[in-house]
C-alpha cells in the first residue's frame, strides 16, 4: 500500500505526467489512467468518457470489488479496449485507428465507495494530426557538443595538472 499523505480523500486518479497527445489521424493511443488510495478500494468504479461539444459520451464502465480482482469491463465504443490491470492500478484505455473527430477531451473517473463515494477524475486531451511534425534538434546538439568538449577539456587539464605534480614529485626525491 503506498504512503499517504492526510488529505480530505484518500482515492487519487491520474494521466500521468503529460496531460495531453499529438497523435497520426488512423494511429492507435494510449490513453493512460491511474489510480492510488491510502485506504484501499472496494467496488471502485470507474469509467472512461469523451466530450463531443459539450456531450457527454461513455467508453466504458466496471467496477472492481477489492484490490487485485480485475474487472468486467463494458466497452461501449467499437474502437475502444480496455488494457488496464487493477494489479497495477491501471485503468487505462486504447483507442485504436483515430479519426479527426476522436480529437479532443478524455475524461478517466472513479468513485471510491470506502470515501463515502466522493467523485475523482483526470482529463486527457486528444490531439489528432495527418503528420507528425519534425523536431529541430540543432540546438540540443550544440549545447551538449559544448558541454562534452568542455568537460573532455576540464578532463585533460586535470590529467596535465596531476603529470606534472607526479613528475615535480619525483624530481624532489631525486634532488634529496
Amino acid at each position: 500500500m503506498p504512503d499517504c499523505v492526510w488529505s480530505v480523500g484518500g482515492l487519487e486518479v491520474s494521466t500521468g505526467k503529460v496531460s495531453s497527445i499529438e497523435a497520426m489521424n488512423g494511429s492507435t493511443v494510449l490513453l493512460p489512467c491511474t489510480y492510488s488510495s491510502c485506504i484501499g478500494i472496494k467496488n471502485l468504479y470507474f469509467n472512461w468518457h469523451y466530450n463531443d461539444n459539450g456531450t457527454m459520451i461513455k467508453l466504458c464502465e466496471a467496477v472492481i470489488p477489492i484490490e487485485g480482482v480485475e474487472p468486467r469491463v463494458s466497452v461501449y465504443h467499437e474502437r475502444v479496449e480496455f488494457v488496464g490491470s487493477s494489479k497495477s492500478n491501471n485503468i487505462s484505455i486504447l483507442l485504436w485507428n483515430i479519426t479527426f473527430e476522436d480529437e479532443g477531451q478524455y475524461t478517466c473517473f472513479a468513485r471510491n465507495p470506502k470515501e463515502k463515494s466522493r467523485n475523482h477524475s483526470a482529463i486527457f486531451t486528444l490531439i489528432v494530426v495527418d503528420q507528425m511534425k519534425e523536431v529541430d534538434n540543432t540546438l540540443t546538439v550544440i549545447i551538449v557538443s559544448v558541454l562534452g568538449g568542455v568537460i573532455g577539456l576540464v578532463i585533460i587539464v586535470m590529467v596535465i595538472k596531476a603529470l606534472v605534480v607526479h613528475f615535480l614529485l619525483k624530481d624532489d626525491e631525486k634532488n634529496n
